[in-house]
């Protein structure tokens, strides 16, 4: 049934991208005969649906794969190169450097590969991008991880989805589900992982052009990146705003009702319910993300991407905006991002692709501090990174103690004793200029 039901789906797609080749060579004066491209198409799945019964290998299929184009004769050929030609003039779709020519990015595709590319370019313009699994160390759970991922505990919540706790015309129409997870989801009480402070101590180095993270725990921040580095792509609970009249709120109110279980409402309009400042699915991006990307990824010289499913759009396609020069490292528990079958086909760049000739995608599996701390030690920077942790720990436990101090002094009334770390440090030092 589910087999059935992709080939429905891709024929489907077939269809429509055949429509809109067809639209786009008319203004052309070109023509498919007999549609060549998509009798390709079929063929090739007839191929592949034949080698999964066989146990030819990895190099026989490729060879099968290349007969097989060539067997279409010139004609198809020559549609599909027309076809490529006119949408890369004017779509600007395609992979430039796609041919066997393109001369090889990194010497070698491992991080050894990459870390020679860092000293011999003199490399000082490094994108990163995160997700949840930089911070899963920190006891803060992911997504989408089998049994301990939010979205596989979601049961109690009675949800038709478990993205519908995200959605925003689910939201409107019920939040209580939301507010009762936020508790869970609110930053209290973590310290930045090893990851977020290799983050750091590439901007100390003077090597970070910006960090683009999907992460709302806000240990990026915590962990003394600078804000003016950091893209926070699907917003943050340092505020809230009124879904109806726009008021703001700040994080301690949105804490207070949180911790409650109670639905925030509006104390200026009294109607509208105060959302947290997070960006949910059918909600725009912030506008520092959009503005900062086209800035950003045609100057990287290296992209890192550490603990994302690379899933969720448009952050997954970010990938994709780094010039064809710029090496790819993914650090990460498994390989994500990579290139359809559709994509490779027609020629599209889009999505990594750590088997290509093209000598730029590098994939370290693993544990997203680990990865971090092995190309911490491969840039000579180990003891560094280490030193950088343990006195920002020793830091923070000591804020942590002097604050527990000020509180009993104050007599902090009860039920609001227990602040987000970051709430905290800030109150902290305020009271330590007075």
């Amino acid at each position: 049934m589910h087999k059935t039901l992709i080939s429905c789906v891709f024929w489907q797609c077939s269809i429509y991208v055949k429509q809109c080749i067809n639209q786009l060579l008319l203004h052309e004066h070109l023509t498919l005969s007999n549609s060549a491209i998509f009798r390709t198409m079929d063929n090739k799945k007839e191929v592949e649906d034949e080698k999964k019964d066989s146990s030819s290998s990895v190099e026989e299929q490729e060879s099968s794969s290349s007969s097989l184009d060539q067997a279409e004769g010139g004609d198809s050929d020559t549609s599909m190169d027309k076809i490529r030609k006119f949408l890369e003039q004017k779509l600007h779709i395609f992979d430039n450097n796609s041919s066997d020519h393109v001369e090889k990015v990194l010497t070698e595709t491992t991080v050894d590969g990459v870390v020679e590319f860092i000293k011999t370019h003199n490399v000082k313009k490094i994108v990163t991008m995160a997700g949840a699994g930089i911070s899963t160390s920190a006891g803060i759970p992911d997504f989408r991880s089998p049994k301990s991922g939010l979205y596989h505990n979601l049961d109690k919540y009675n949800l038709p989805h478990p993205q519908a706790i995200f959605e925003l015309d689910f939201f409107k129409s019920n939040p209580e589900p939301f507010f009762v997870l936020a508790k869970e989801l609110l930053p209290e009480g973590y310290k930045p992982t090893p990851s977020h402070y290799f983050i750091r101590l590439l901007h100390e180095k003077g090597l970070l052009l910006r960090h683009y993270t999907q992460n709302i725990d806000t240990l990026e921040r915590l962990a003394g990146l600078p804000e003016e580095k950091l893209v926070e792509a699907h917003g943050t609970f340092h505020s809230g705003r009124c879904l109806d009249c726009q008021a703001s709120f700040d994080l301690p109110w949105m804490k207070e009702k949180i911790k409650k279980a109670t639905v925030p409402k509006c104390e200026e309009c009294s109607e509208g319910v105060v959302k947290p400042d997070i960006v949910f699915f059918g909600e725009m991006l912030p506008d520092r993300f959009h503005r900062l990307i086209d800035q950003d990824f045609p100057e990287a010289e290296l992209l890192i991407i550490m603990g994302s499913s690379l899933l969720v759009q448009p952050f997954a396609s970010l990938v994709d905006r780094v010039k064809r020069s710029c090496p790819r490292l993914l650090i990460n528990k498994e390989k994500v991002g990579m290139q359809d079958r559709l994509s490779r086909f027609l020629g599209i760049s889009s999505g990594m692709n750590f088997d290509s000739s093209n000598g730029r995608d590098v994939a370290l599996l693993g544990e997203c501090d680990k990865g971090c701390q092995l190309l911490a030690e491969k840039l000579g920077w180990g003891d560094e990174l280490k030193d950088l942790i343990a006195k920002e720990y020793e830091r923070l436990d000591t804020e942590t103690a002097e604050l527990k101090e000020y509180l009993e002094k104050e007599k902090r009334p009860p039920g609001n004793e227990k602040l987000t770390l970051l709430e905290a440090l800030a109150q902290n030092n305020v009271t330590k200029k007075h």
